[in-house]
């Protein structure tokens, strides 16, 4: 990222610090790290990082009910679908420890009816 001037933005939707505090490097100057997903894991910032580039780490708690309608509304009109993994209700505490593991390639949703 740094050989074109580095990043103006990134965003961690689910910020586990072990994943996140290694892209610091390639924010630029008065790059910013917006955490808008929770992770017990602490996010390492160096100092150099931010002062020498001027870079800054903020958090914003997203997910109200306006913004949740506009991101399904955009999606409809744009034809994005979620890359999920699901299982039928009864099947819950399996989804849970997948989830749980890391095991789930993407979001698990649990369906009603039966299903896979």
């Amino acid at each position: 990222m740094q050989t074109k001037g580095g990043a103006q933005a990134l965003l961690a939707t689910v910020p586990g610090g072990k994943a996140v505090s290694p892209l610091l490097s390639g924010l630029g100057v008065r790059g910013k790290l917006v955490a808008i997903g929770v992770s017990p894991e602490l996010i390492e910032v160096s100092s150099t990082v931010m002062v020498g580039q001027s870079a800054s780490v903020v958090g914003h708690a997203s997910g109200t009910s306006i913004e949740s309608e506009d991101t399904l509304r955009f999606s409809a009109m744009s034809g994005v679908r979620p890359m999920i993994e699901t299982m039928p209700l009864e099947r819950a505490p399996e989804a849970y420890a997948r989830m749980m593991s890391g095991a789930a390639r993407f979001r698990m949703v649990l369906t009603m009816g039966g299903g896979p």
